[in-house]
């Protein structure tokens, strides 16, 4: 179809608010252990109720997508997450967070499953790779905001009576200042209900090809190489992400007594924001460099600078962790359109099964929380090794039918 700017202006907005809501889990886990007195594996719980709902929820979503088209999906994921961050934000306790965490993974991934085989379309397919990092880049800017509003609130909401910051003193427990956050998520979740709502989509018409099948079908891709081994990188790259930034904070006050609400806060601000920065060169590095070129670089790159995380001293890793963001930039959108761009039928029901592996997310935090119960923190974390140095094997493996565009050259398909 004819590109639609207006679509591709609304996936935009839709991926800045789902990384509003999601990526401020790592800034906030230092909080949740210490409010609820959780061990680092019961904290791990946290994100791991979040993203095993997108294994539960992205393929359904993919099979109901044909039916019920992207506005009603749209709506009914923003609906589901503003009823998890309004439990969480009027009832506090771990289970409660627990059930919270996993409605609002569910919202996100029914809007994850719809938005990207849908960037796809609208973008053109040989501009996907130059549109997913352009997502990223929003994406990312998204990160760095909220762990800001986080400290913020939590560092200013104590004693207001007044203005903004005195209603939420009102409603949220002093000892609690971080659950002001879930109002706001409420809030954010409505406000992008109304937008949909009164959005009007011009008729999208996926290819054949574009559309989600049947779990005929979806068994069928299983069965391919290529899908398992694109599906085993989207869980690497999820859980690399999220094993940094759901542990940034706590390393940094377990190994170098930096305060979480404002060092460690910052830290995953920076890892967030720096990681926009990377989408920019990403960005342009994409038209002149084949994408797994690319992606082996960065990640070489991303590899160094997480070593120098866990053994350099703490100034050191409040440099470092970062610096892995802007080398985690290209990753996933790398990965997701060479999975796209290597089988030439069923999109939509491959881009399910994608989303699915965002479990990744829910896994390799655990794992690490596991292992860093038994072990200490540090070496929990060293399972990152494995993770990322299977998204560099990527690079060297992925043949795709069409190549990301560059300046030099016109899509041609490889011999």
């Amino acid at each position: 179809m004819k590109r639609d700017y207006y679509i591709v202006a609304l996936i935009m907005l839709t991926f800045f608010v789902i990384s509003f809501l999601t990526n401020v889990i790592g800034a906030l886990n230092p909080d949740f252990i210490k409010g609820f007195d959780l061990s680092l594996t019961l904290a791990a719980f946290l994100p791991f109720a979040f993203f095993i709902a997108y294994g539960l929820v992205s393929i359904p979503t993919g099979m109901l997508l044909e039916k019920y088209k992207e506005k009603k999906i749209m709506v009914a994921g923003f609906i589901v997450a503003f009823i998890g961050s309004l439990l969480l934000a009027v009832v506090h306790n771990y289970w409660s967070a627990i059930l919270s965490l996993f409605l609002i993974g569910c919202g996100m991934a029914m809007l994850q499953v719809v938005i990207n085989p849908l960037l796809r379309t609208a973008g053109g397919e040989e501009h996907y790779a130059f549109n997913s990092v352009l997502a990223q880049l929003i994406f990312g800017a998204a990160s760095f905001v909220s762990p800001m509003v986080y400290s913020y609130f939590a560092q200013n909401l104590k004693g207001q009576t007044t203005g903004l910051m005195g209603m939420f003193s009102g409603i949220v427990p002093s000892s609690l200042p971080w659950i002001s956050l879930y109002w706001i998520f409420a809030v954010i979740s409505l406000l992008m209900i109304v937008v949909i709502k009164i959005s009007r989509f011009p008729k999208v018409e996926l290819k054949a090809d574009e559309q989600a099948g049947a779990l005929q079908t979806h068994i069928m891709l299983f069965k391919k190489r290529t899908v398992v081994l694109f599906f085993i990188a989207m869980i690497c790259y999820v859980g690399t992400e999220q094993g940094i930034a759901n542990w940034i904070s706590k390393f940094l006050e377990t190994y170098h007594h930096y305060d979480p609400q404002t060092k460690g806060a910052d830290t995953v601000a920076y890892f967030w924001g720096l990681m926009t920065a990377g989408g920019v060169l990403g960005l342009f590095l994409l038209k002149v460099l084949d994408s797994r070129k690319v992606l082996i670089g960065f990640t070489v790159a991303a590899l160094i600078c997480l070593s120098a995380a866990f053994f350099g001293s703490g100034p050191v890793a409040l440099i470092a962790f970062p610096a892995v963001g802007f080398f985690a930039s290209v990753m996933y959108p790398v990965i997701f359109s060479l999975a796209l761009n290597s089988i030439g039928e069923h999109h939509g029901s491959f881009a399910g099964i994608m989303v699915t592996g965002i479990i990744g997310g829910a896994i390799v935090p655990l794992i690490i929380g596991g292992l860093g119960d038994v072990l200490g923190l540090r070496t929990g974390m060293f399972f990152l090794y494995i993770t990322m140095g299977y998204i560099l094997s990527v690079g060297f493996w992925a043949k795709p039918l069409i190549t990301n565009q560059t300046v030099f050259n016109k899509n041609e398909k490889p011999a």
